[in-house]
């Protein structure tokens, strides 16, 4: 039996999979609430570089992006010219797609701009559910949709400060992500504790 970082491969879980990068992700992150900026910068940016490939494609290539975005930071991203971006472009392990790209660098200056008016991007995007995790109680992933009204309505204001890559498919996985949503089945180990 393989261990992985919270347990074995056998435990019940929202889906299956044997790849333990995969394993670790859902046992450890996927649904925790999340308060920290840097981090949830880091997962608006791996969210909507995933637009279009699968999840998997992304974890895989995440330290690289750590590596090459200064560990997320927005304020050292959000100051990346133009340089900074061709050196990005090159970069053999990241995902070289201009407009994704571009969009990493806008987002950071429009992450810091919303961090300005509301203090913190944490309580900028918490307030779409209202400062708690939406719970709900999947029994099959099709019971666990693909957007929601609040990723909707947090789609159309990012988009509004002039975001990309933020539509409201990627919002509702951002969401997921960080815990703004438990959309854990209820019969994988994670429901309960989260």
């Amino acid at each position: 039996m393989v261990q992985c970082h919270n347990g074995f491969m056998d435990r019940p879980r929202c889906w299956k999979t044997d790849n333990p990068l995969y394993i670790a992700y859902h046992d450890t992150e996927w649904g925790v609430p999340v308060h920290e900026d840097r981090v949830l910068f880091e997962f608006l940016i791996l969210e909507g570089l995933q637009a279009g490939l699968s999840w998997e494609t992304v974890l895989r290539k995440r330290e690289h992006y750590r590596e090459a975005l200064s560990g997320f930071d927005p304020v050292l991203v959000a100051a990346y010219d133009e340089r900074a971006y061709e050196s990005l472009m090159q970069h053999p392990s990241l995902i070289r797609n201009k407009l994704k790209m571009r969009a990493i660098i806008t987002n950071a200056k429009r992450f810091l701009e919303v961090q300005r008016e509301f203090g913190s991007f944490d309580a900028y995007v918490w307030r779409f559910v209202g400062g708690n995790p939406i719970r709900r109680n999947p029994h099959t992933l099709s019971d666990v949709p693909a957007t929601s009204l609040e990723a909707q309505a947090l789609s159309a204001d990012l988009k509004g400060r002039g975001f990309s890559f933020v539509g409201p498919v990627v919002c509702y996985s951002f969401m997921q992500a960080v815990g703004l949503v438990n959309d854990h089945l209820v019969t994988c180990f994670r429901h309960g504790e989260l």
